[in-house]
C-alpha cells in the first residue's frame, strides 16, 4: 500500500481541496523533496481561481524549498537531509532553445506546479539537476522566495543595469521590491520606487528606494522628470502588470534609455500616439523577460541570489506579510482574489516551523 500525504489539490478553476494523495514514486534520477515552505505567486492566483491548471487534478505551487527525504538509484550528489530549494521548469534539453542555453524559452517544457504537480504538498518528486543546495543560516521561509528573487534577477540582468545608473520601478509588490535591491547591488546610485501603497512606499524605502512617489497623489511621470533634470531615468522597470504603468514607463525613461517589463498584462495595452513616439524618438530599448533560467541550468541567477541573500544583500523577509498552514490554503485563495486583506508575499508552511 502506498503512503499518504497532504495535499492542495485543484480540481478545477476555484475548487481547491485540501485533502491525502499518494506520495510520489521516486524515479532513478529524482529526488523525493519534503516541502517545509511554499510561495503564493501572482500567477498562482489566477491559476487556481480562473485559468486552471492545464489538467486535473494537479497540485499547484512552483515557488518552494525543502530537505531530501530520499534519493532515486542515480542520484550522486545529494543525500538525505539536504536542505533544497526546487527550480519548477522541466526544460525538453532538445528545442533550439535549450541547445543554446535559453531553457526558459523551451518549446516543449514542463512546469512544477502547473503542467505537473508542484509544491503545495507534503512531499514532491523532482530531478536532482532541478535542485539547489540552500546554505545553513538562510530560513526555508526565505528559500520559499528563492525562484521570484531569480526571476527578478535575470530580468535585471537583461537589462544591464550599469554603475552610477537611475533606475525607476513601477510597482512595490514582491517583484518591484526585489528589483528595487538588485538595482542598488548591480550599481544603481539612485532607485525611484512608485506605487499606490503608502506601507509599500514605506517598505521600498526600507530596502533601499532613494526616492518613493505614491502615483495615487501624483503624476509620477512628471516627478520622475523634474527628478531628473527633465532627462528621465537609465532604466524603467515595470513589475505592476497594469495598463497605467505598462504605458507610463516609457514617458519616464530618458533618450537612449531601457524599459524592461517584468509584470504581464491582464487587459490589453493601448498606447497613446506620444507615448509610442517616446519608443521611436528617443530610440528606447524594449526588454521583455520571462522565467529565471540560464546555462549552466538552471543559471547564475539561483545561486548568486542565494549567496545575495546568505550575504544581506538581498532581504527577503521583510516581504513576508502573511504565513498559513497549508489545510488554510482554499479559505486564502478565496481572500486574496477577494482581497480580504492587504499582502505581499504569502507563505504556506508545510511540516515546518516557518522561522526554521
Amino acid at each position: 500500500m502506498n503512503m499518504l500525504m497532504n495535499a492542495a489539490v485543484l480540481h478545477a478553476p476555484a475548487n481547491l481541496q485540501y485533502e491525502q494523495v499518494e506520495v510520489p514514486f521516486v524515479k532513478r534520477d529524482e529526488v523525493l523533496v519534503r516541502v517545509r515552505a511554499a510561495g503564493v505567486c501572482g500567477s498562482d492566483l489566477g491559476r487556481v481561481m480562473k485559468t486552471g491548471t492545464y489538467s486535473f487534478p494537479t497540485i499547484p505551487g512552483h515557488e518552494f524549498c525543502g530537505e531530501v527525504a530520499e534519493v532515486g538509484t542515480d542520484v550522486v550528489d545529494f543525500k538525505i537531509g539536504d536542505r533544497v530549494a526546487v527550480t519548477p521548469i522541466l526544460p525538453c534539453g532538445t528545442c533550439e532553445f535549450c541547445e543554446t542555453g535559453d531553457y526558459g524559452l523551451c518549446d516543449n517544457y514542463n512546469y512544477l506546479g502547473s503542467r505537473t504537480n508542484g509544491g503545495y504538498a507534503e512531499y514532491i518528486a523532482a530531478p536532482s539537476r532541478n535542485l539547489i543546495r540552500l546554505p545553513e543560516g538562510l530560513s526555508f521561509l526565505e528559500g520559499a522566495m528563492i525562484e521570484p528573487a531569480a526571476v527578478t534577477l535575470h530580468g535585471m540582468m537583461r537589462v544591464a543595469i550599469n554603475v552610477g545608473e537611475t533606475v525607476a520601478v513601477l510597482g512595490c509588490g514582491t517583484i518591484g521590491l526585489m528589483a528595487i535591491q538588485f538595482a542598488k547591488i548591480m550599481g544603481a546610485t539612485q532607485v525611484i520606487a512608485v506605487d499606490v501603497a503608502p506601507d509599500k512606499l514605506e517598505l521600498a524605502e526600507q530596502l533601499g528606494a532613494d526616492i518613493c512617489l505614491n502615483s495615487r497623489e501624483l503624476d509620477a511621470a512628471l516627478k520622475i522628470k523634474k527628478l531628473t533634470g527633465g532627462k528621465g531615468v537609465n532604466v524603467a522597470v515595470e513589475t505592476a502588470g497594469v495598463v497605467q504603468t505598462q504605458e507610463q514607463c516609457l514617458r519616464i525613461a530618458k533618450k537612449k534609455g531601457r524599459v524592461l517589463y517584468l509584470g504581464t498584462a491582464h487587459k490589453d495595452v493601448v498606447l497613446p500616439p506620444k507615448s509610442f513616439e517616446c519608443i521611436v524618438r528617443n530610440e528606447l530599448t524594449i526588454v521583455g523577460s520571462w522565467n529565471s533560467y540560464s546555462a549552466p541550468f538552471p543559471g547564475v541567477e539561483w545561486q548568486a541570489t542565494i549567496d545575495y541573500v546568505k550575504s544581506g544583500a538581498l532581504k527577503l523577509q521583510p516581504l513576508v506579510t502573511h504565513t498559513f498552514h497549508l489545510s488554510e490554503a482554499p479559505q486564502v485563495f478565496v481572500d486574496l482574489v477577494e482581497h480580504k486583506f492587504p499582502f505581499t508575499k504569502v507563505i504556506f508552511e508545510i511540516n515546518t516551523l516557518i522561522g526554521e
